[in-house]
Formats: structure tokens, C-alpha cells, sequence
């Protein structure tokens, strides 16, 4: 009976209140210990982290800021510019013919069903996977013959920097270690692009909307975009032209009322 009832002693002892003659102490398990020490430990860590790292977010956030006013003033210009040499050639009695776009927006209208080999690999080369997914395209002679080649799956346009900006702020997530992460933080972008001189989403913005150098970089970052089915519903068939009252195929900047219904 002595040697059964020998480890409920153990622990009643373990758990039990000890009195030294001040405080009453509870013994708590070695684990436990274990595990608020290394609490107290990390706390001091990142709150020492934190008061050392102060200085440089307030330094970052400035930089930031002036980037941010630079691009404003840049897509300022270039707007202006447009208009100008539109009303020189109106009144010279010309025409003003713009540049030709370097950016696209490609949008999959269709399922996986019945989809032939060659434009199922182009949607995949795309990273295009599901319907209504939309992707940046740096708009080459590959890549237009490429989006020729999926004209029945798919619709695309030049989206202008109010979609860009929605879409990146609305819809916007990135690739970090092949997993969907949301961007909302800049150090987000910091950590996958900071070699790159892309620090925060205006950086992104900029550099996806210009084309930049850095673009093959950037548009990898972004996770391709999960639209929901436009509002209204689509226009007739999908498959037929947009010019034949359908949807699909290239719609040049009626795009962007597209993707409005669909954001």
C-alpha cells in the first residue's frame, strides 16, 4: 500500500504550497520555467531591436515619401506631355499617333475544359491556372504571339495607373518562398526586393506601370491576381471577339472598365 501510493505523494509534493517562513512559493514544472524565461529573454530582444530600429523607420519612411511625391510628379509629366503633343498635332491638322503600349493585362475567361495542348501551355507558361486570374505581360513579338495564340481564353488590354494601383493595393499579394503572402507591409517588399532598390509598393508601382528594368523581377513577386466574375455577368459568349460582342481577345484600354466590374 506504502510503495502505491508512494508517486501521488511525489506529486502532491511537487504542486503543493512550501512555506520558508515569508512567501509562499508554488513549485512550477522545469518546462514551464523553461518557457517563461525564454518569453522574458525574447522580449528584452525585441524591444531592444525596436529602440535601435527607430531612427531608421522614421529615416525610411521619409525616403519613401519623396519617392512616392517623384512618381506623382513623373506620371504627371508624362500625362501632360500626352495632351500636348495631341492638341500640337490637332492643330497642325494632324494625327497624333501614341506610342505603342509596353504593358498589358491578361485576364483568363475560360475553364480548364476542353482546351487544346498549345494554348494550355502558353496559359501555364503565363501562370494564368485558373479562370478569372490576371497577370502583367511586358508586351513584346513573343509574348504578343503568345497571347495570339490563347485569343479564345483570354482577354487583355493596356491597363492604365489607376488599375495598376488597384490591383496591387485591392488584390495585391506576393510570392515569398512559393507561398501567397499578403502585402501588408513594405517590408514585405523589402526582403524579396530590396536588392533591386524596390522598397515599398509605390516602388512596385512604378516599376510594373513604366516596365522598368526590374520588371521580370517585380511581376515574379506578384502573386497572379484572383478576380471575381464581373458585374453584370459577361457579354454573350465569351469565346467570340470582343469586337464580335463577346469578351475575349484584345480590347486595348477598355480593359480597364473590365477590370472595374471585376475588382
Amino acid at each position: 500500500l506504502f510503495h502505491s501510493c508512494t508517486p501521488v505523494l511525489q506529486l502532491r509534493d511537487l504542486v503543493c504550497r512550501v512555506t520558508d517562513g515569508i512567501d509562499d512559493k508554488v513549485l512550477a514544472p522545469e518546462t514551464v520555467l523553461k518557457q517563461r524565461k525564454n518569453a522574458e529573454k525574447s522580449a528584452i530582444n525585441s524591444s531592444a531591436s525596436a529602440g535601435l530600429t527607430k531612427e531608421q523607420r522614421r529615416e525610411k519612411r521619409q525616403v519613401i515619401f519623396k519617392r512616392a511625391e517623384q512618381y506623382v510628379k513623373e506620371y504627371r509629366e508624362l500625362e501632360q506631355n500626352e495632351i500636348r503633343l495631341r492638341r500640337q498635332a490637332k492643330q497642325a491638322g494632324d494625327f497624333y499617333v501614341p506610342a505603342q503600349a509596353k504593358l498589358a493585362l491578361v485576364i483568363r475567361t475560360k475553364g480548364v475544359n476542353k482546351i487544346a495542348p498549345k494554348p494550355r501551355k502558353v496559359l501555364q507558361l503565363m501562370r494564368l491556372l485558373q479562370i478569372n486570374n490576371a497577370v502583367f505581360v511586358r508586351l513584346t513579338y513573343a509574348t504578343t504571339q503568345m497571347l495570339q495564340i490563347i485569343t479564345p481564353y483570354a482577354a487583355w488590354g493596356t491597363p492604365n495607373l489607376k488599375t495598376v494601383k488597384e490591383l496591387i493595393y485591392k488584390r495585391g499579394y506576393a510570392k515569398v518562398n512559393k507561398q501567397r503572402i499578403p502585402i501588408t507591409d513594405n517590408s514585405v517588399i523589402e526582403k524579396s526586393l530590396g536588392r533591386f532598390g524596390i522598397i515599398c509598393v509605390e516602388d512596385l508601382i512604378h516599376e510594373i506601370f513604366t516596365v522598368g528594368p526590374n520588371f521580370k523581377a517585380a511581376n515574379n513577386f506578384l502573386w497572379p491576381f484572383k478576380l471575381s466574375n464581373p458585374n453584370g455577368g459577361w457579354s454573350g459568349r465569351k469565346v467570340r471577339h470582343f469586337i464580335e460582342g463577346g469578351d475575349a481577345g484584345n480590347r486595348e484600354e477598355f480593359i480597364n472598365a473590365l477590370v472595374r466590374k471585376m475588382n
